[in-house]
């Protein structure tokens, strides 16, 4: 069964990795047009 620790792991770093950019993508202070 470590084939399954192994894919829980890698889908939820890869939804992790996911909302991350999509939180970077829509949060204004890391807006770098806004910054110069």
């Amino acid at each position: 069964m470590w084939y399954f620790a192994w894919i829980l792991g890698g889908a939820l770093a890869a939804s992790f990795a996911v909302l991350n950019a999509l939180w970077f993508e829509t949060d204004p202070r890391c807006d770098r047009e806004s910054a110069e």
